[in-house]
């Protein structure tokens, strides 16, 4: 495999274009400077993304406790954001101090190189801005940074993942915590590029705690156990760190997502004409 689909670099650069250097924002009294683990992203890439707040000799105290809005968009399309609550709170930030926030982001796929229009960039978005959770008709917001950055496509050797044998097809829902995600069954496979070298693997899903309390869970690479839990939330996301000695000497190799336990819808909900066997919902596998 190796081959090359729609996975893209995003190319930042940095100091001409945004986040190597601080940002006087549009609300007076507040500098922001965004920077990335990652000198070069792309789409369907994690990497964690830090932000530094700071409040200068100017700055109004604000009266309320406000979150924090990032959003990534290409064209009119949202593709993802990175919403969170300010800690402490913004109620209680005052002139001169500095604030530092960090969290891991996912870039998922997005360009298609293949479409003729495709010129070997694309242009993101990125903006940023406070809100208030209470406020439902979007006046609160407060923008601070609006930012464009150019979109270039990957690396050869990107790793390919093919969902092999025990998965359902796609499912989307903007409103659910996982927006999107394919059901596995009891056991279902995925067979990746083997890049011979270190690499991370990050899985997120989900399970049904109501249909099947007390579930199992497994990963293995190849025969090796790489972990097994018992699912104590609806939602989960695992991190591992892959040495590439565990991958083995082949092309390829076999990811294996397992459950002790599935449930057939039709069966316990009276509602429900589904008559799939459900293991464990998989958001998505992503492996660097």
């Amino acid at each position: 495999m190796l081959k090359r689909l729609s996975v893209l670099w995003l190319t930042v650069s940095f100091c001409a274009v945004m986040f190597s250097c601080k940002q006087t924002t549009q609300v007076k009294g507040i500098e922001l400077d965004v920077s990335f683990s990652e000198t070069e992203l792309s789409d369907n890439l994690m990497a964690d993304m830090t932000l530094v707040w700071k409040t200068a000799d100017d700055f109004m105290k604000m009266t309320q406790d406000l979150h924090v809005y990032i959003h990534f968009w290409h064209g009119t399309n949202l593709l993802f954001q990175a919403d969170y609550v300010p800690e402490p709170p913004t109620s209680t930030w005052e002139s001169g101090q500095e604030f530092t926030h960090t969290q891991r982001i996912y870039i998922p796929p997005f360009i298609d190189e293949f479409d003729p229009d495709f010129k070997g960039e694309e242009m993101l978005r990125m903006s940023v801005g406070f809100y208030s959770p209470y406020d439902r008709s979007g006046e609160s917001k407060q923008p601070l940074l609006d930012q464009r950055f150019k979109v270039v496509p990957p690396p050869l050797d990107t790793p390919e993942i093919i969902y092999e044998q025990g998965w359902y097809d796609r499912e989307i829902d903007p409103e659910s915590h996982l927006k999107q995600w394919r059901w596995a069954a009891k056991e279902a496979r995925c067979i990746i590029d083997n890049p011979q070298r270190d690499a991370l693997l990050v899985i997120r899903g989900g399970v049904n705690l109501e249909a099947v309390p007390g579930q199992k869970i497994m990963f293995k690479i190849n025969d090796l156990m790489l972990d097994e839990f018992v699912a104590e939330e609806s939602y989960f996301e695992k991190s591992y760190s892959i040495k590439k000695e565990m991958l083995g000497e082949g092309e390829e190799f076999i990811l294996t997502l397992a459950t002790d336990k599935a449930f057939v819808p039709a069966k316990l909900f009276p509602d429900s004409t589904d008559e799939r066997e459900l293991g464990m919902q998989i958001s998505f596998v992503y492996f660097r």
